[in-house]
């Protein structure tokens, strides 16, 4: 069997987010569906472990905030690889209160879904929340961001934690766009990888990282001492060779 035939279904991403008293928190998320229209219900998987699952099982709310193409990686680096138990996410989120007072982030996301926990199914590692639609509205006209473009075009990677997470075996990859001029293809073979111990992202010298002005061709060692993972935020530090 090969799992990677799983990377052929069609998922979105997602901030599904929660409260528990004052406190809120929330997650990315690509498992996110539409259960029925009558009456209109929702579901998302969760893992077991997320603080987010916590909140959801006990306030009985939750919100998904759906992310557009342009959301930046930063923005998912801080939902999808840091623990609300060690830090507050919104915190440096624009944000709002929903109806049922789970937070909606609103930079970069081009619409949410509110909803009230009807009922749930726990799938081994995960939990399955079946939720009855108290609250929807478009944010801004904006082609969502699927799970493909987000691996494909970002290159992002998926936290352990999520339910479509395949740890990828030396040798094999990914599926992903054409194949790299002959420029980047010679750069790859002479140019050292870097992975990052977080999330394991992996920085390619030959693609450099334009979305944070890193040129192609630039080696590991030449980015700014102030540079970071463009997934999880982590600095250089957190770093390791590719064998």
């Amino acid at each position: 069997m090969d799992p990677r035939t799983l990377f052929k279904l069609s998922y979105g991403i997602y901030v599904v987010s929660s409260k528990l008293g004052d406190l809120l928190n929330g997650q990315i998320a690509n498992t996110v569906f539409q259960v029925t229209s009558e009456p209109q219900t929702i579901a998302v998987c969760i893992n077991k472990q997320n603080l987010t699952h916590e909140f959801i099982e006990k306030s009985k709310v939750f919100a998904v905030s759906i992310l557009g193409k342009s959301a930046p990686m930063p923005l998912m680096g801080r939902f999808g690889f840091k623990s609300g138990r060690e830090l507050n996410k919104f915190e440096e989120t624009r944000f709002r209160p929903g109806q049922t007072g789970a937070p909606i982030v609103l930079e970069n996301s081009i619409g949410f879904v509110e909803a009230e926990v009807v009922g749930s199914l726990s799938v081994g590692t995960h939990t399955i929340f079946v939720g009855k639609v108290v609250n929807a509205e478009p944010l801004a006209d904006e082609e969502p961001m699927t799970y493909a473009y987000y691996h494909e075009v970002k290159r992002g990677k998926s936290p352990k934690t999520a339910p479509t997470y395949i740890k990828e075996e030396p040798g094999k990859q990914v599926e992903g766009k054409a194949a790299d001029t002959k420029r980047e293809q010679s750069m790859e073979k002479t140019m050292q990888k870097y992975k990052c111990t977080v999330c394991e992202y992996v920085y390619d010298p030959a693609k450099g990282d334009p979305d944070s002005g890193v040129k192609p061709g630039t080696p590991f060692e030449k980015l700014p001492a102030d540079w970071v993972c463009p997934v999880c935020g982590a600095d250089k530090s957190a770093f390791e060779k590719v064998s």
